[in-house]
């Protein structure tokens, strides 16, 4: 999946891997609607979605992460994964890999996921253009029953940049923090949570040097929450409260939150 890039990859895909089904978009679309449409064209029902800033450094990473999707409620299987470039802490890593360990939303970086159930879901919500988008997905999954198991396998490399763009980050992911409950929270916890996401938003944009565009991205999120006023589609408060606990309290055996999950559903 190529998002416009002029670099010359297109050239060197039809030169070096002419038997890859190599996609190129005209105009820059970004990483939901290529993931989206990456998942579209596949034709395995387990898909490994990674960015272009990942590397397999074991043959083994695949082969043992689809031995992870051996229970029913597995829908995404969050890959470990280590940034290189910062420190060596193997990140997404279950701390006991004989059981399942669940998680509020994986990393994009590093995943595997259901394409059948990623359909279903209707996959990534492309107005989440950047940031976010992840646990937006997850908790639709949640919400059929399908959880985020953290992997065992061999970890992948993340080249993650130090030098990523603050501002960019902190407009997109104000702004998708508001777009997140306006879609997905419950009635009831819809005010409660808006005002503790605009608060911890703002409190964020005083202490991370970013204020200006936090703002923005706030500001920008309640007017998306009008633009998308017919898209809201609340999930189940069963769902909503067991991600907000993954979220708070951490990943947790699957056997220890099975009560709080929802029957699954395919449709």
């Amino acid at each position: 999946m190529d998002d416009e890039s002029t670099d010359g990859t297109a050239e060197m895909m039809k030169v070096q891997f002419p038997n890859v089904i190599f996609d190129r978009q005209s105009t820059s679309k970004g990483p939901a609607y290529l993931r989206n449409r990456g998942i579209e064209l596949s034709t395995t029902n387990i898909v490994f979605p990674l960015d272009d800033d990942t590397l397999f450094v074991s043959q083994r990473t695949v082969a043992q992460t689809l031995t992870e999707f051996n229970h029913p409620r597995v829908g995404a299987v969050a890959v470990p994964f280590v940034n290189i470039a910062q420190s060596d802490i193997v990140r997404q890593r279950a701390p006991d890999p004989q059981r399942i360990y669940v998680a509020h939303a994986f990393v994009g970086a590093a995943h595997a996921i259901r394409r059948d159930i990623f359909q279903t879901v209707g996959g990534y919500r492309e107005h989440f253009f950047y940031m976010g988008e992840e646990s937006d997905l997850c908790l639709r999954m949640l919400d059929r029953g399908y959880v985020t198991r953290l992997g065992s396998a061999d970890a992948i490399q993340h080249l993650e940049s130090q030098r990523r763009d603050l501002a960019r980050a902190g407009f997109w992911g104000r702004q998708n923090d508001i777009l997140f409950a306006w879609h997905n929270v419950p009635p009831y916890y819809l005010p409660f949570h808006l005002i503790g996401t605009t608060v911890n938003g703002l409190r964020s944009a005083m202490t991370q040097g970013c204020f200006w565009p936090m703002l923005r991205g706030t500001l920008s999120g309640y007017s998306a929450c009008w633009k998308h006023r017919g898209e809201r589609e609340p999930v189940s408060s069963a769902a909503y409260r067991a991600q907000r606990r993954l979220k708070k309290n951490g990943p947790a055996p699957l056997e220890d939150l099975e009560p709080l999950l929802v029957p699954l559903r395919t449709n």
